[in-house]
C-alpha cells in the first residue's frame, strides 16, 4: 500500500493530486506524472513504496548544495570518466526507492548502457558516487538510514555532511562509516581519483 508523507515546515505546501487515480495503487506511470505535476516539490519513494514529499532547500542549503556540485562538476570534466547530477535528479535503486541525492556521479560507461528512455526517466541506476547534505527539516537518523540504503543498493561512497555538527560521514559498502570531525577536505580516492571536496566551501 502506498502512503502519503510530508515532510513537516513553516508553511504549507499545496500538493495536486489531480494526476492520480488511486494513491494506493500508484504506478510508476502516476508517480513519475505527479512529479511532473508539482515541480517545485521535492519527491522520493522508499522501498516500502511510500512517497515522501519535502519542502524545497532553504537558501542557505541551497547555496551549500550548489558549491558542492560546482566542485564535482569541474572535478569531473577534467576527470573524463563519469557524468554528474545535481539535486533534482532522480534514480530508481535495485530495491524499488526512488532518491535524488543532493549531488551524485555515475561512470559513463554504466550511464551510456542505459538506453535514452531510461536516461530519460527516473533512471533505474545507482551511482557510483553520492552526497546528502542535511537540512534544518532533515534528522540526522533519517539521512543515516538514507545513506546505508545508498550503499546497500551499489553506491560505492557516500558523503553524509552535517553542517550543525560540523561532521561528514563517509560511507563504503561492508565497512563501518567513518565520521570526520571539522575537516578542512574530504578525499574521495579511490573511487573519484584526486577529487578532494574543499569543506571551508561547505560549511
Amino acid at each position: 500500500m502506498t502512503s502519503l508523507l510530508v515532510k513537516s515546515v513553516e508553511t504549507p505546501l499545496p500538493i495536486d493530486l489531480s494526476s492520480l487515480i488511486d494513491l494506493s495503487q500508484m504506478s510508476d506511470v502516476q508517480f513519475y506524472e505527479f512529479c511532473l505535476t508539482n515541480p517545485d516539490l521535492r519527491i522520493e519513494r522508499n522501498a516500502n513504496g511510500e512517497i515522501v514529499v519535502m519542502p524545497p532547500a532553504f537558501a542557505d542549503t541551497g547555496n551549500r548544495n550548489g558549491r558542492i556540485f560546482g566542485q564535482l562538476f569541474v572535478w569531473a570534466e577534467a576527470d573524463g570518466t563519469g557524468e554528474v547530477f545535481d539535486s533534482s535528479s532522480g534514480f530508481t535503486l535495485p530495491n524499488g526507492a526512488m532518491r535524488s541525492p543532493d549531488a551524485a556521479w555515475i561512470l559513463s560507461e554504466r550511464w551510456n548502457a542505459l538506453p535514452p528512455e531510461q536516461q530519460a526517466s527516473f533512471s533505474p541506476i545507482s551511482p557510483d558516487f553520492v552526497v546528502e547534505l542535511r537540512s534544518s527539516s532533515d534528522t540526522l537518523t533519517s539521512l543515516q538510514d538514507k545513506m546505508a540504503e545508498y550503499v546497500a543498493n551499489g553506491v560505492r561512497l557516500g558523503l553524509l555532511i552535517d553542517r550543525k555538527s560540523r561532521q561528514v560521514h563517509i560511507y563504503r559498502p561492508e565497512q563501518a562509516p567513518i565520521i570526520l570531525d571539522e575537516s578542512e577536505s574530504i578525499d574521495c580516492g579511490p573511487e573519484l581519483p584526486q577529487f578532494k571536496l574543499k569543506m571551508a566551501k561547505v560549511w
